[in-house]
């Protein structure tokens, strides 16, 4: 059974824009429900551990760099299949694939500033969570 919780950060730029509320009136329209929220910034160290998975990539530094370049808003969402669903609502990486209706063709720069991240997998999505809330931040 697929999982009910997944895990998003809405990036920097999309932050700098002042898109939160349209981005998370998307979520809340798609039927996520909001179990924590936080804005906050990350610092160089803790988006290279964030990222860490992708430590080998060659964009890896540029990412670390981009995700702690101002603030980001952290959300943990809840809903039936929540990954899968959630993945569907963002759309594609770059957003000049992304269908229309999407977070990203919406709001996303490019593939690099794609406006918002989403977990790949139930997995993730807990690690993800855990990452930037306690037990005691989710209700």
């Amino acid at each position: 059974m697929a999982g009910t919780l997944t895990f998003t950060m809405i990036k920097p730029e999309a932050v700098a824009a002042g898109n939160i509320g349209e981005i998370l009136a998307m979520m809340n329209q798609a039927g996520f429900r909001i179990v924590a929220l936080k804005k906050t910034q990350l610092t160089e160290e803790q988006a290279g551990e964030f990222y860490e998975v992708h430590k080998e990539r060659p964009f890896y530094g540029e990412l670390v760099s981009y995700m702690s370049q101002g603030p980001i808003v952290a959300a943990i969402l809840e809903k039936d299949n929540a990954v899968a669903d959630f993945r569907a609502l963002i759309g594609a990486t770059d957003p000049a694939e992304a269908e229309e209706g999407t977070i990203r063709k919406r709001f996303a720069k490019s593939k690099a500033e794609n406006a918002v991240h989403g977990s790949d997998s139930d997995e993730n999505a807990q690690i993800e969570a855990s990452f930037f809330f306690s037990r005691f931040e989710r209700f």
